[in-house]
């Protein structure tokens, strides 16, 4: 049988480029970046340029680039930190209904630490209001967190408006771009962030790896302690292997940046077409013109999302419902409770196809009749 891969917004297979870039940083590139001698020195030099070139990926500074873990971290050194350095200046915080657990189970841990945290709404499209922002915001406001494009819905968020907006306030800027970098353009310039989350993984890169972008100037409280590594910010030998592996995906991303687009924008019209061929009721969740390339995300009236996974795993295809499976049962996804509340036919009846490296037109083809299939006995 066929397996098609459609989870690309869950996670990515490794580019055959970025396997081979790796490599000789796992057999004979292998001393500690921090020793002084030629092994470490070379481990060093691998590790600036990787920086250097990320950097220029979000038109950063080589210096303003902490290597992490993954996204994961990133978002907790980003929401943390900045919690511990500013609590001084207030303790509100801003965020969206939306964001992923990465940065909404951040926030809850800080409410339990005297915080105050503030869950902005989205509408039917899952975007946030800038009046909403700017409604929210207090003099003691030292953070604002809203991801640049939602994993689920795939709702590109008004970054630049926010940045712009918190240009005169005292709030740290943080987006969680993890979905969005590799796939949208970002200056982190012209978007006026002052920190920005990455992970490899989702870019055809290695699992355990990504970074931080920090804006000159702005401070953190480090998460980890240990050694002096990225400049005192996240202490812990550097993952050269891994890290290099990250440089080589955002370079084979940047350039396929036009190519991706245009082709995932034929994948989501066949998509619709072959449905409609097949005369199945469906809805798109959120706003095309708004969404990022490689996701979308549909509603199929009368259908329940369990049986559609189990059954399109069956039929070969790998597909998601953006929510959390446990223990047999589905929790509702908490971003389309946050669209259309939660008594919604859409969080019981919704999938998400994402797209990515391998992906062919015929593959969506067959995914997209697949469905219909599906689609047509569960709602006989």
């Amino acid at each position: 049988m066929q397996h098609i891969y459609l989870d690309h917004a869950a996670t990515t297979p490794m580019h055959p480029d970025v396997v081979e870039s790796m490599l000789p940083y796992m057999t004979e590139v292998f001393g500690n970046p921090s020793s002084i001698h030629y092994f470490g020195r070379k481990g060093r030099h691998a590790v600036d340029e990787a920086r250097q070139s990320i950097a220029e990926s979000i038109h950063a500074k080589p210096n303003e680039i902490v290597f992490t873990s993954g996204g994961t971290e990133a978002d907790n050194l980003a929401i943390m930190g900045t919690a511990t350095m500013m609590q001084g200046k207030g303790k509100h915080i801003i965020t969206s209904a939306i964001e992923h657990h990465a940065v909404l189970h951040t926030c809850e841990h800080l409410e339990k630490q005297g915080f105050t945290v503030t869950y902005l709404p989205v509408n039917e499209a899952g975007l946030v209001s800038v009046k909403d922002v700017k409604a929210a915001l207090t003099p003691e406001t030292i953070l604002v967190t809203i991801m640049f494009g939602n994993n689920e819905v795939g709702a590109l968020q008004p970054i630049k408006e926010i940045g712009e907006l918190l240009k005169e306030h005292q709030a740290i800027f943080h987006t969680d771009a993890v979905q969005a970098y590799g796939l949208v353009d970002i200056d982190v310039n012209h978007y006026m962030v002052d920190l920005l989350s990455v992970s490899a993984h989702k870019i055809n890169g290695p699992k355990g790896t990504g970074f931080l972008y920090m804006r000159e100037g702005k401070k953190v409280a480090p998460l980890l302690f240990g050694g002096e590594q990225e400049k005192k910010r996240r202490a812990g030998t550097e993952n050269v292997a891994g890290i290099i592996g990250l440089q080589t995906a955002a370079q084979l991303a940047k350039q396929a940046i036009d190519q991706k687009y245009t082709l995932y924008q034929e994948f989501k019209t066949t998509i619709f077409s072959v449905l409609k061929e097949h005369d199945i009721a469906f809805e798109i969740n959120g706003e095309l013109s708004k969404s990022l390339p490689h996701v979308v995300n549909i509603y199929f009236p009368g259908t329940n999302v369990e049986s559609m996974l189990v059954n399109l795993d069956l039929a070969g295809i790998a597909v998601s419902s953006g929510s959390a499976c446990t223990a047999g049962s589905i929790e509702p996804s908490h971003v389309l409770v946050a669209m259309f509340g939660k008594d919604s036919d859409r969080i019981t009846s919704s999938i998400r196809f994402s797209f990515g490296l391998g992906n062919t037109i015929e593959d969506i083809k067959t995914a997209a009749f697949e469905t219909a299939k599906i689609v047509k006995r569960l709602t006989l």
